[in-house]
């Protein structure tokens, strides 16, 4: 299927998205929000693919969202249009949170890979992701102070998560950019390359590793990061108590074992589909 913001390879188990808007800096139109989360959402209900790899093409891995696309067509609102705006405006913003939770909520691993600007709505869209690795020259930027708004599309719930609490809010209320080797210091990206080239080579051959291991432990694993972020540690170790004794699969565990004293790939079982999944 053809897709206005983004092309699609699924190879050796390994989805890779590409944004591919370079000569627009890769902004995000209309076409984004809904392409990205039915991209994921499909690899994820048919399980296509073990780890998802999210790049982008040009000279900036994305300027954010691309407010001329909304703002086209714009008319004076009428006086009920003013009372439904806030409303309205909820709505809107929880449909573009929900693009880029559905990184963080599928049962496989998300890398981002960053060269360039990540501005804006970028950051939304990383935060999401598992990992995130960049080029020397990548940087990040917390836009929307820089034209009057406060983000709103998951910016400061992951963050203050990623980084320390005084750092995000200088961000925040700066609007300066983040260089790679500053996001690197303070944790938020994982590992820093030369260029685009071995960033993606680097990228890559992660998820290749990733991919050879057991999917359902792999999903276990971000599954149990997720919600120890989120809970306390006596709530996190009841969980994963609970998801062992449902989930563990004591075959998986000797298929691993014997792989790895043989040197040999692990011939593992890939996750179910969802049920009631269809392919688009």
């Amino acid at each position: 299927m053809a897709y206005q913001c983004f092309d699609l390879d699924i190879t050796d188990r390994i989805a890779h998205l590409v944004m591919k808007r370079p000569e627009k800096r890769n902004s995000m139109i209309p076409a984004f929000w809904e392409e990205l989360p039915a991209i994921v959402q499909e690899i994820d209900n048919q399980a296509s693919a073990r780890v998802i790899v999210i790049s982008s093409t040009g000279p900036h891995f994305t300027a954010g969202m691309d407010l001329a696309s909304f703002q086209a067509g714009a008319s004076k609102p009428e006086p009920a249009d003013k009372i439904r705006h806030g409303a309205s405006f909820q709505e809107t913003a929880s449909y573009y949170q929900r693009s880029f939770s559905v990184l963080e909520n599928c049962r496989i691993p998300v890398i981002a890979a960053i060269q360039g600007g990540c501005i804006g709505g970028g950051v939304d869209l990383v935060t999401a992701c598992d990992m995130r690795y960049a080029t020397e020259d990548a940087f990040l930027c917390i836009q929307e102070i820089n034209i009057g708004m406060t983000a709103d599309v998951g910016t400061f719930p992951r963050l203050v998560k990623l980084i320390p609490e005084g750092i995000v809010r200088e961000l925040a209320y700066t609007g300066r950019r983040m260089p790679a080797t500053e996001a690197h210091s303070v944790g938020l990206v994982n590992q820093v390359y030369p260029n685009q080239e071995e960033l993606l080579t680097a990228v890559m051959q992660l998820a290749r590793t990733i991919a050879s291991k057991p999917p359902l432990a792999v999903f276990g694993s971000k599954r149990m990061i997720n919600y120890a972020r989120d809970h306390n540690t006596a709530d996190a170790l009841d969980y994963i108590a609970v998801w062992n004794a449902s989930m563990l699969q004591p075959a998986e565990m000797q298929e691993a074992m014997q792989a790895n004293a043989a040197g040999r790939p692990g011939n593992f079982v890939d996750l179910p589909k969802k049920r009631g999944a269809t392919q688009l």
